[in-house]
């Protein structure tokens, strides 16, 4: 019986953890060790040319990649695609790993802040795809879009979906104790956050689709400045926070108020009364969802980092190496957080200036 032949390297590439600065090398992983040809297939995406019809995944609002309602948009339109359908993600700006995350095509549209000329837009990229469903979360933008959509498509619509799937769609009504089961899926969904998963399955193709010619919208918007320093944890996008290790907090706040992110602390320095218990981030008290999380001085308890697992990129300044908040980073500093506090002001004074 002859032995398939394996590639060191290949098995070596296939085990490096993505995201990391430092290579990193995850040995649980079974995918270095199989055959080369496997190994290669695997990397191919899955191409979708002409689909029995289009499931339209719209992206929430925002300023990053994909966050994680995102995804599970993505993997409800998959759900509902199966086997004969294709996956579009319309968003309004550029992303990566779309393909991972299950679109089969991906259409950027121009970004609108008026809610009325944000949904115009996606009208017209509609009529241009003809979709059978499309998807979008249900969220403060994402709920106030669908509904613009119902109305002007003059659609069926199914809001707050809690299961997605070709037999059909299921949302709880927890005051009756009941549940509302939609057998076949209408034109326009909503999901409920974090209770469809999202895709995990074999890469797709993302190919990326042109804009439709957009008309000239009497809608008008003016973007008003937002204090961060109000804002709740829970909408934050960028979040800066001081844990046991910082001792000058004012030096903190003008940080915090500079990069226009929102304050948060660790339980420790809240208990100590050096931040409001509102600022307080972790599973006892805030579990964020940011796009940006910045911890300084923070070593990382158990609680802490279960606050901060849904955030997307977490930078890390601590003078400990080994603790488990820098472990958790994207990117980590070693050091004193207070004189890189003061290097950063500095720099954003620069471009200030």
């Amino acid at each position: 019986m002859s032995r398939p032949r394996r590639d060191p390297r290949l098995a070596r590439e296939a085990m490096r953890v993505a995201g990391d600065a430092r290579p990193r090398f995850d040995r649980t992983s079974t995918a270095g060790f199989q055959p080369v040809e496997t190994a290669k297939r695997q990397q191919l995406a899955i191409i979708v040319e002409n689909p029995e019809f289009w499931v339209v995944a719209v992206a929430d609002r925002g300023i990053s990649d994909l966050n994680p309602v995102d995804r599970q948009v993505l993997g409800a339109a998959r759900a509902l695609a199966g086997k004969s359908g294709g996956v579009v993600l319309i968003a309004e700006r550029p992303v990566d790993g779309a393909g991972a995350a299950g679109a089969d095509r991906v259409c950027v549209l121009p970004p609108d802040i008026h809610p009325q000329a944000r949904a115009e837009s996606l009208i017209a990229a509609i009529r241009t795809l003809e979709p059978r469903h499309i998807i979008v979360a249900e969220t403060l933008d994402g709920g106030d879009l669908a509904r613009r959509l119902a109305v002007a498509l003059n659609l069926p619509f199914f809001a707050n979906a809690e299961q997605v799937s070709e037999r059909g769609l299921v949302r709880g009504l927890p005051a009756q104790r009941v549940e509302q089961v939609a057998q076949t899926p209408p034109a326009i969904i909503t999901i409920a956050p974090d209770m469809v998963p999202p895709y995990a399955a074999d890469q797709r193709e993302a190919r990326p689709l042109p804009a439709p010619t957009s008309t000239c919208s009497e809608w008008q918007a003016e973007m008003l400045p937002l204090d961060t320093g109000q804002l709740p944890l829970t909408e934050a996008d960028f979040v800066a926070s001081a844990g046991n290790g910082i001792v000058d907090f004012d030096l903190f706040r003008q940080l915090a108020a500079a990069l226009k992110a929102t304050p948060g602390a660790s339980r420790v320095v809240c208990d100590a009364g050096l931040m409001p218990r509102e600022a307080q981030v972790g599973a006892s008290g805030t579990v964020l969802a940011a796009g940006c999380y910045l911890a300084l001085g923070i070593a990382g308890a158990p609680q802490h980092l279960q606050g901060i697992a849904d955030c997307q990129h977490v930078i890390a300044v601590n003078t400990d190496l080994h603790a488990a908040m820098i472990a958790r980073a994207d990117l980590a500093i070693v050091g004193d957080a207070h004189p890189i506090m003061v290097a950063l002001l500095s720099l954003l004074a620069e471009e200030d200036a």
